[in-house]
């Protein structure tokens, strides 16, 4: 008798403490934010992540009256700054903008400090967007053809940038290199700010990049556009061929950026987070600023953002693989 009384008590203690959980994430969602939000960007300041995580904060302040503090935690291929986001304290105050890269890791990667899946909650896909291929003014090519031919006359001799050793410039990159039988120099920085310091005045020859982080520079006639790297030809860039139909058939790349919050962060704050995330992506001005990048928005939901998470750690797991290459 005494071992079932204990065992009905287990129970009961058992489903008030699961109760107690429910009820305290109730009550965080009631008073979140209670204060500043700190949205982490693990790349260097300058790139397309800044430019989304500006246009939520704008949204996220207006909706919560909060501040938004950008902190960019640049290196190690983004691992520092995501490392940051999985171990801070999962109350919804601390947020993350990942793009491939964080999929790219999980295989290239031997050892992450997090758990890629399990340590960090997917809110939403915020946007997809074409890479865009693009070389200094001073280089002589003027089309992908006439680029493919240039570096054929001197194998290794010119150089491209990345965002970082296995970022998804990086792998977008090799890809050319491999379906174009050229050979290039890879010189890895800490994001697309550094490498555009090197690529605007000529000291490196091609950067293959989301849209969104070299746009301004394309417009303000700093670097050529050779082609974007999507199935088909951007909306806002009419003129702008695909690198498949310009010279490289069957060639496609493309990104995304993703908002994530430590694991644990209650249910109810990731969906006031994700509707004010959504919300944002209604805003004329966001839209207007994607668009000008080759930026589709998207806003799916949480559900639907880890398993999009899950396929392309698959997805970018067979073209390290196949590639056979390895962290550097």
């Amino acid at each position: 008798m005494r071992k079932t009384l204990s065992a009905i008590a287990l129970v009961t203690a058992f489903a008030s403490g699961v109760a107690g959980v429910g009820y305290s994430g109730a009550i965080l969602a009631q008073t979140f934010p209670a204060k500043p939000i700190r949205f982490i960007i693990p790349t260097a300041a300058g790139g397309g992540s800044d430019q989304i995580v500006r246009f939520l904060g704008n949204r996220y302040t207006a909706a919560w009256g909060q501040q938004i503090v950008v902190d960019n935690r640049p290196g190690a291929g983004m691992v520092i700054g995501i490392d940051l986001a999985s171990k801070a304290t999962p109350d919804g105050h601390t947020l993350v903008l990942v793009n491939p890269s964080h999929a790219i890791n999980a295989t290239l990667m031997a050892k992450l400090p997090y758990d890629p899946v399990n340590d960090l909650i997917p809110i939403s896909v915020v946007a997809t967007q074409a890479f865009g291929l693009v070389t200094p003014n001073s280089l002589p090519a003027k089309s992908v053809k006439e680029l493919i031919a240039l570096l054929k006359t001197k194998p290794r001799g010119y150089s491209f940038g990345s965002s970082g050793p296995g970022s998804a410039s990086h792998l977008a990159g090799e890809m050319f290199l491999g379906m174009t039988g050229t050979e290039m120099a890879h010189i890895a920085y800490k994001g697309t700010g550094p490498v555009l310091t090197d690529l605007i005045p000529g000291r490196l020859q091609m950067y293959i990049n989301p849209m969104l982080a070299i746009i301004n520079q394309v417009n303000a006639g700093q670097l050529r556009l050779l082609g974007v790297t999507s199935p088909k030809r951007v909306a806002s860039l009419p003129d702008i061929p695909t690198v498949s139909e310009a010279g490289v058939p069957g060639y496609e790349a493309t990104s995304w950026y993703m908002v994530l919050a430590p694991a644990k962060t209650p249910a109810p704050i990731i969906n006031q987070i994700h509707r004010e995330t959504v919300n944002a992506l209604k805003a004329k001005d966001m839209l207007e600023m994607l668009a000008k990048g080759g930026t589709e928005p998207l806003g799916n939901s949480p559900v639907e953002a880890s398993a999009f998470l899950k396929t392309e750690i698959a997805r970018w797991g067979k073209v390290i693989k196949d590639a056979k290459i390895t962290q550097q």
